[in-house]
């Protein structure tokens, strides 16, 4: 076979070599164990979680090593493609807060290893096609759909492995004269890699998540090129990770099977291999069993998700982290106030299983990570998140932003902070009590012991009530009222002798919040009252004692 001749009959308009290629492409000027690595998604219109997850490991890698995290974006399938996809994956990125070094933008580049969309870069690919021609490593396939067929029943009735190899690679070794028959008379065809291996062999590989591995080679004439020229990613992403300087590829474990392609690629290339990161698929528990989060199934895979129902995006992103690293827990108690990049991240710690996506636990992250939030942080981060998603709320919410924000900062700080919040979609029921036009008040909470008593206490509050009180003088009231009642007006007096009392001075408190917050759980009392205004008070002191 004369590969030279066949190489100038597929790729006649091919005139630049490999070499000038890759002169385009000089190495990165980078410290030594710099790290560079990409995100490259598709242009698909849905961003889902195994995204970021990836993502993160992505992330963490190159800038922890003063390294480079580029976007790279993978559209060479056109069919599922949608509109405005590009922008939703840098848009869903920089909502979680990771930024990209280089790499594709919204209507360009950004960085000196572009194009950074595949589409841009299929006479890049057709280079290196050719020249996988010329070493006899490439041949066209003009196998159509119903042939593929036929040879897969027939492997499937001799129990045989599916796919293109061995004797079933019917174009494999074509004669020349045939092959230009072919193209001379217009046949569709695809280009296929002439694998160099057999399955009678194994490949050995070292993983950063799964360790020490031993697969079979591949021994399958994958295709390179389909017949609109377009590469496949098997092949596409070999190039791009070469000539882009990829040291890391990030992926999910799915990809596994395909790794001795992308291996034995590289070889044949004559390419250094990147370390590949296969990390472990993100699974949930369904009834007494785990499954894979799926699209169909889970609303929570989506990233759109977490937007829509307010769960801030550093909670996620902490979330992720305790997925990502075993010990990022333990480190986290003992670094509680430290940025979560501080926090050193290694492979080494991800879980060689899947890693289980527990919402609960999400939300107990959230509600640790909101704590540790300053009051003017959650007003902002609410402010943003109602005015896309509750927008009547988000009037009231921002209307007076001075009490809004004192209201947040109401048991904010300290060792013990309170974790009243998870979600910003649960702050209106947290604080609707606080706005007239949201209090809808349930007096059922009233304690058993005051239901004598409940009325006379309203409404003597009301007369001794003076917002000019600090807390202590406040409290001191409270005790008077509770004493003149019959309650004890310390607790330990209750508790040293509880049948002399009708109840402790909690039940008076309660009272009190009860009629002004409407529930019994409200932040502290004394700020709340702080808070409001002293003729809004008295409504609902007089509306509770109607109600009673």
């Amino acid at each position: 076979m004369d590969y030279n001749r066949l190489a100038e009959l597929l790729f006649p308009n091919v005139t630049e070599t490999p070499e000038q290629v890759e002169a385009r492409y000089p190495a990165r000027d980078l410290p030594e164990g710099a790290k560079v690595t990409r995100m490259a998604p598709s242009p698909t219109g849905f961003m889902h979680l195994g995204n970021l997850f990836g993502a993160v490991v992505d992330e963490r890698l190159a800038h922890q090593s003063g390294g480079v995290f580029y976007l790279r974006i993978e559209d060479t399938d056109k069919k599922r493609e949608v509109e405005g996809g590009v922008q939703l994956i840098l848009e869903t990125f920089k909502t979680f807060g990771l930024p990209f070094d280089e790499g594709a933008t919204i209507d360009g580049d950004n960085g000196a290893y572009g194009p950074y969309r595949q589409s841009q870069r299929a006479a890049i690919y057709h280079v290196f096609v050719k020249d996988l021609v010329k070493r006899g490593y490439a041949y066209p396939c003009f196998c159509t759909e119903e042939e593929l067929a036929e040879m897969r029943a027939q492997q499937e009735a001799n129990k045989e492995n599916f796919g293109y190899y061995g004797k079933y690679a019917k174009y494999r070794d074509c004669p020349l004269e045939e092959i230009e028959k072919r193209l001379a008379e217009g046949q569709s065809y695809v280009v296929r890699f002439r694998s160099p291996g057999s399955i009678e062999h194994k490949v050995r590989h070292t993983d950063l998540v799964k360790g020490n591995l031993e697969l079979t080679e591949n021994d399958q004439d994958i295709v390179l090129l389909k017949s609109d020229g377009i590469p496949t990613y098997h092949f596409a992403h070999v190039v791009d990770d070469h000539l882009m300087h990829t040291t890391h590829v990030v992926r999910g474990e799915e990809w596994l099977a395909t790794l001795p392609v992308h291996l034995q690629l590289f070889d044949v290339m004559g390419w250094k291999r990147p370390k590949y990161v296969h990390t472990a698929q993100l699974m949930k528990m369904d009834g007494g069993s785990k499954r894979k989060l799926s699209k169909r199934k889970d609303p929570e895979l989506a990233l759109t998700y977490y937007y829509q129902q307010g769960i801030p995006v550093p909670a996620v992103m902490e979330y992720l982290m305790t997925l990502l690293n075993s010990n990022f827990e333990e480190w986290r108690r003992a670094n509680q106030t430290a940025s979560i990049n501080d926090f050193p991240f290694s492979p080494k710690k991800m879980s060689v299983s899947g890693s289980l996506f527990d919402m609960e636990k999400l939300r107990d992250v959230s509600k640790n990570v909101i704590s540790r939030m300053t009051a003017e942080e959650v007003y902002d981060f609410v402010s943003a998140w109602s005015a896309d998603n509750d927008p009547e709320f988000h009037d009231l919410f921002v209307r007076d932003p001075e009490m809004t924000r004192k209201f947040l900062a109401i048991g904010r700080g300290g060792k013990k902070p309170r974790k009243d919040l998870a979600f910003w979609s649960e702050t209106k029921a947290y604080m609707d009590f606080m706005f007239p036009e949201l209090f809808q008040p349930d007096y059922s909470g009233m304690p058993e012991s005051t239901k004598d008593d409940a009325k006379a206490i309203l409404t003597e509050y009301q007369d001794i009530y003076d917002p000019a009180d600090d807390m202590s003088a406040w409290f001191d009231k409270v005790k008077t009222l509770a004493d003149q009642h019959g309650f004890a007006p310390e607790t330990k007096l209750y508790k040293k002798n509880p049948d002399a009392y009708k109840g402790p001075v909690g039940d008076i408190s309660m009272v009190l919040r009860v009629a002004i917050c409407g529930r019994t759980n409200a932040p502290d009392l004394y700020s709340v009252m702080q808070l409001m205004d002293q003729d809004e008070i008295n409504r609902r002191l007089t509306a509770a004692c109607d109600a009673l």
